[in-house]
């Protein structure tokens, strides 16, 4: 996901977003992408699209609750998975 994070960023400078700041929202959300908004080439904020920002916020709030991440620990023993020590050690890769 990381990867395909930096994919979809994109970057404006200040005068830009403010004086398009709706076009660049459409824009963000028919690319499901973000925009870094930019002043003297240092970053300011993200314009971002309201069904990522959901995403984000869903996936944070899952990974910060422990009886999710208990969830899966307990899933990952059952169904009897390795670790990715154990994969990379298995198919010799470093």
């Amino acid at each position: 996901m990381f990867q395909q994070l930096i994919a979809d960023e994109k970057f404006t400078n200040i005068q830009r977003a403010q004086a398009g700041l709706t076009r660049l929202f459409q824009e963000a959300h028919r690319t499901m992408s973000f925009f870094r908004v930019m002043k003297n080439d240092k970053p300011l904020g993200v314009i971002i699209p309201n069904e990522m920002w959901e995403d984000f916020v869903e996936d944070l709030e899952a990974i910060s609750s422990p009886q999710y991440l208990a969830r899966i620990a307990k899933a990952r023993k059952e169904k009897g998975g390795i670790s990715m020590d154990q994969l990379k050690k298995k198919y010799k890769i470093s």
